[in-house]
C-alpha cells in the first residue's frame, strides 16, 4: 500500500495588486498524519518554508472561505470552481497566494483515494502516529 501522495503545484505569489510571481509548491500528505497536509513552498533566494494544515480545511476552503488563526483558504469566486486564495499568516505577517483549485481537487482525490476522508481514525496504529506527528510538530517549533 503506498503511504503517501506528493504533488507539485505553482503558485501565484501576491506581493501587491501590481506584482506578483509564480513559485512551486509542493504538496504532500502521509498515511502516518491522516489529517494533515504540508506544503512547501519555494520562494526565490529564501530556503524553502513548510507549512501544515488540516486536508479538511484545504477540501473546504476551495469551496467556501475556510479557515481561522494563521490559515485562511478561500475560492476567488465562489460561484466557480475556478482559483482558489490562500493567506498565511505568522504574526503580523502574511502572504498571499493564488492558485488554481483544479490541480488541488486532483491532489485531495488522490489523498481520498488512500485514506478516505471520515476514515482517518480507522488507521491501525492512529493513536501511535499522532503522538509521532505532534513530538515532530514540536521538535520543529523549538529548533526554529
Amino acid at each position: 500500500m503506498r503511504e503517501s501522495v506528493q504533488a507539485e503545484v505553482l503558485m501565484s505569489f501576491l506581493v501587491s495588486e501590481e506584482l506578483s510571481f509564480r513559485i512551486p509548491v509542493e504538496l504532500h500528505y502521509e498515511v502516518r498524519d491522516p489529517y494533515a497536509v504540508r506544503m512547501t513552498f519555494h520562494l526565490p533566494g529564501d530556503a524553502p518554508v513548510t507549512w501544515t494544515f488540516g486536508r479538511e480545511l484545504l477540501l473546504d476552503g476551495i469551496n467556501t472561505p475556510s479557515g481561522d488563526g494563521d490559515v485562511h483558504i478561500a475560492p476567488t469566486t465562489p460561484e466557480d470552481l475556478s482559483d482558489v486564495h490562500m493567506r498565511l499568516q505568522v504574526g503580523d505577517d502574511h502572504a498571499l497566494f493564488r492558485v488554481s483549485a483544479a490541480p488541488l481537487v486532483a491532489f485531495l482525490d488522490r489523498t481520498d483515494r488512500l485514506v478516505p476522508l471520515g476514515q482517518e481514525r480507522t488507521l491501525s496504529d492512529f493513536e501511535g502516529n499522532l503522538e509521532e506527528a505532534l513530538g515532530r510538530i514540536l521538535a520543529e517549533e523549538n529548533a526554529g
